[in-house]
């Protein structure tokens, strides 16, 4: 394992199991609904891609809410909208239903590991996309595609990234990689933090559907569709602006508080390691100030 592949101690003795006969009908309607809505999108990529960029993320954001209706999940999306312009969205990472969930909120870019491309379906959308696929077992590569994130946010572009990298099972979090955060400070642009969670219509919590561990893609995929009253809760954080942390470390430290459910923590994060670099740059300043002096007079004496 490598800083830039790392793995999480969920594994499927963490997931819920919550299959069962009698949920078989209502699983097979579901994966029916879902594989026509992934079909219709797919057929109008080619014809959706020219339209205007509002028509064209629109129709995005509606049909990836489609999406997630058709596994019977309820989407609740809270917080403010994001702003425009070149952004680098980060969130906490559970489920494979975390991507069409972030593209509700702002369709972007994501940062995809390059096996995504081997998947059924989920490939061929995710290249559509035009997603950055990285090699996580390769990290010589890693600065090269620190300079691919930030030129696209340079462009313009929104760009999602898990900066745990690798899925928790929702009920522990992950240390958001510093890595994609430099991106952001390179280009100049804010990050928007959104905090994902998934419960049961009724306030508990459940990790019915992470993507964790030996868990097979269409072995979550089924969990989800036979799961009964999900809900997926999407709260996007106030956003971090362009130049709010001196550096990497501290934005990503900020952004990984805020997707804990503490946002203003995460400012807070910010705002502590501002005031530490003033008070350090006041000191050096201070401490040049006196050798300065003692320097004048030490040449009065000569």
């Amino acid at each position: 394992m490598s800083a830039w592949l790392p793995s999480a101690p969920c594994s499927r003795v963490c997931v819920e199991s919550v299959g069962s006969p009698a949920a078989v009908p209502r699983a097979l309607v579901r994966l029916a609904a879902l594989l026509a809505v992934l079909l219709f999108g797919i057929v109008l990529i080619p014809v959706v891609a020219r339209l205007a960029a509002v028509w064209r993320d629109r129709l995005t954001r509606t049909w990836c809410r489609t999406i997630v209706r058709a596994t019977g999940v309820r989407l609740r999306i809270t917080g403010a909208a994001p702003p425009g312009g070149g952004l680098l969205l980060v969130a906490n990472h559970i489920s494979w239903l975390d991507i069409p969930l972030l593209a509700a909120v702002r369709p972007a870019r994501m940062l995809a590991k390059a096996e995504i491309r081997q998947w059924p379906v989920a490939g061929v959308l995710t290249a559509s996309s035009g997603a950055l696929f990285i090699q996580r077992d390769r990290l010589r590569a890693l600065p090269g595609t620190v300079e691919r994130i930030a030129d696209s946010l340079r462009g313009g572009s929104a760009v999602v990234v898990f900066p745990e990298g690798s899925t928790w099972c929702g009920r522990a979090q992950g240390r958001f990689r510093r890595a994609a955060f430099q991106a952001a400070l390179d280009a100049g642009v804010p990050v928007q933090p959104v905090h994902l969670h998934y419960r049961f219509d009724g306030g508990a919590a459940t990790t019915a559907s992470a993507f964790v561990g030996s868990d097979s893609l269409l072995t979550s995929v089924w969990r989800v569709l036979s799961a009964r009253a999900l809900v997926a809760e999407v709260r996007v954080e106030p956003v971090l602006g362009a130049g709010s942390a001196p550096d990497r470390r501290t934005l990503a430290l900020a952004a990984e508080t805020a997707t804990n459910g503490e946002a203003d923590a995460g400012t807070a994060v910010v705002e502590t390691a501002d005031a530490h670099r003033r008070s350090a740059e006041a000191r050096r300043r201070s401490t040049d100030a006196h050798g300065m002096s003692a320097n004048s007079e030490a040449y009065a004496h000569l």
